[in-house]
């Protein structure tokens, strides 16, 4: 194992002393992305008429609000920071990959067909719950008509709730068609392997 890593670690010394200059470059172009989007961030707060350009206090906003300036913030980054830079990426790694020798080509192409632990083995997941419950909270607004409350106009507690019975609302609608289809599994399949 350690031979490995020692092995691990040349090669990337090694790679890294090689095309120093291509990650350079690419340290740069992400640096400039981030400052890209934290400006367009800048100007869309300052501009929008969602939050009254940059002066509505957090009570009077609403989750139209909210929903509307992630939508319409998402896109306006999309298309001036993330095209750019899928353009520049993109075309930078395309680029590099030409300049390569053929050998290099080879031997990375080699590592990749290597027999190496898949990260599929050690992904513990990607936290698409949060996003998912946050969609869900959205939609359990729009039905009961609340979307358009300001978050000032209410104690804390009725956002918690209404929280707290979104849960309950995925766990019946999620929760109950899993049951039944688990106790179906288990009186056809593993009952029957178990006998």
């Amino acid at each position: 194992m350690s031979n490995e890593l020692t092995s691990e670690e040349k090669f990337w010394a090694k790679k890294l002393k090689e095309h120093w200059k291509g990650l350079a470059i690419a340290i740069i172009g992400v640096i400039l992305a981030f400052m890209g989007a934290v400006l367009v961030l800048n100007v869309y707060m300052s501009t929008s008429p969602i939050g009254a350009q940059g002066t509505a206090l957090i009570g009077e906003w609403t989750i139209d609000w909210v929903v509307g300036f992630l939508i319409q913030y998402t896109g306006w980054a999309l298309l001036i920071v993330g095209v750019p830079s899928a353009l520049f990426f993109g075309l930078g790694g395309y680029l590099w990959w030409r300049r390569l020798p053929e050998e290099e080509k080879q031997e990375w192409k080699e590592r990749e067909k290597r027999d190496k632990p898949r990260r599929k083995e050690k992904y513990g997941g990607g936290g698409g719950g949060g996003f998912g419950m946050f969609i869900a909270y959205i939609i359990y607004h729009l039905i009961n008509g609340t979307n358009n409350i300001q978050f000032g106009s209410k104690s804390y507690r009725f956002w918690v709730d209404t929280w707290f019975a979104t849960l309950t609302w995925l766990f019946i609608f999620f929760g109950i068609p899993v049951i039944i289809i688990l106790i179906i599994v288990y009186f056809a399949y593993w009952k029957k392997k178990s006998e």
